[in-house]
């Protein structure tokens, strides 16, 4: 269907070329799902261990609210994000305050700020216990 819609409108395509690209991003959508919903499961793990209810991780707008009130001690802080320039700046601060609450280092913090992800996937499979915020 995709190939008779192309040809209408450029007979010379190359058929293969549109073949592979829709392999290629039908792969990465794939690959992005997988990595989501082990990420939303590695944020319910960590809701768990700090005490509040996993299902927050599922709920847009409220998991970022539990996030910030288990890393920073007032949810309410997550609106912050909704500025500009200072969303960039208290998400750092976020991370780096959410290693602390698990007992980790700085070190533990930038790579939750630059591999969010794979650190949160370590922090919710691992062996982290929740300390608390000061």
């Amino acid at each position: 269907m995709l190939s008779s819609f192309i040809a209408a409108y450029d007979p010379s395509y190359d058929q293969a070329a549109v073949a592979a690209l829709a392999a290629a991003f039908g792969t990465y959508g794939i690959v992005i799902l997988i990595v989501s919903i082990l990420v939303i499961v590695a944020q319910w793990k960590i809701f768990t261990k700090a005490g509040e209810h996993g299902w927050a991780s599922i709920i847009p707008f409220y998991n970022n609210y539990v996030l910030f009130k288990i890393a920073m001690g007032n949810g309410w802080l997550f609106l912050l994000c909704l500025v500009p320039v200072v969303n960039f700046v208290i998400l750092i601060v976020c991370m780096f305050k959410l290693a602390k609450a698990f007992g980790k280092g700085v070190g533990f913090g930038f790579g939750l700020w630059l591999l969010t992800p794979i650190f949160m996937m370590i922090l919710g499979f691992g062996s982290a216990e929740y300390v608390g915020v000061e």
